[in-house]
């Protein structure tokens, strides 16, 4: 049986059309999502692309459109600090029936709002930790790993900005075990260690929209090669 939490995001064919040439229908993977739709795969679906591709773009219409807190945090969040995310454009969630409906949003631009938020309303009888005491990473991940409730959905927006090397590969490990029970993870990454999740789907954002490509394939990946291999070749250019 598919147990799949989120089957599709898919335009509503009653809502009135998003002009074109306003935003955020001017990024091309979300005009494709538009028109199109996405399928949404058991397992993890990674965005790759460069900055201003519409990756993170695409995550927070994603998370709007499950109810999710825009600034970070489950459906139950209040946060806010300046409002500038594109909302839900009317797409509608297709849910698979008996399907886990728990979803957890994390942006790492937003994350010093919702660590004062959680802080703010503590739970006594189950406090969570004093987020703003611990590192970046170390916070980002006691977070995660706390949320973490097996067969729902996670959308996280460029977590390798707050992770080592090492604790990057922690959270490889920790998408793999949610993953195997039955969790969707769909994340915006500029890291080929990421990229490089077992088993997932990878989506190349670009002006193109969204294309399916191979970690081997992946311009992301060329360039981290290139770059580690011969340093001097790229940062000659920059004298």
């Amino acid at each position: 049986m598919d147990r799949r939490p989120v089957r599709r995001l898919k335009p509503d064919p009653g809502a009135p059309p998003h002009p074109a040439d306003l935003w955020p229908a001017t990024v091309p993977a979300v005009a494709q999502i538009l028109r199109e739709g996405l399928e949404l795969g058991p397992g993890a679906t990674v965005l790759v692309g460069e900055n201003g591709s519409g990756k993170s773009t695409v995550l927070e219409v994603f998370a709007a459109a499950l109810g999710l807190n825009p600034e970070g945090g489950s459906a139950g969040a209040r946060h806010v600090t300046r409002a500038s995310e594109p909302g839900s454009l009317d797409l509608i969630v297709e849910r698979s029936p008996g399907g886990n409906r728990w979803a957890y949003f994390l942006r790492d631009e937003t994350l010093h709002g919702l660590y004062s938020y959680l802080e703010e309303n503590r739970n006594e009888h189950r406090p969570d930790p004093l987020f703003h005491e611990l590192s970046h990473g170390e916070a980002f991940l006691t977070l995660l790993g706390d949320r973490a409730r097996g067969a729902g959905l996670y959308v996280l927006d460029e977590p390798d900005a707050a992770l080592s090397f090492t604790a990057t590969l922690s959270l490889v490990a920790l998408i793999g075990d949610l993953t195997a029970r039955g969790a969707q993870v769909v994340l915006a990454t500029h890291s080929p260690v990421l990229a490089a999740l077992p088993g997932a789907r990878l989506l190349e954002v670009g002006a193109w929209g969204l294309r399916e490509a191979r970690w081997a394939d992946l311009e992301l990946t060329a360039s981290w090669r290139q770059f580690l291999d011969d340093p001097r070749s790229f940062l000659r250019h920059l004298q």
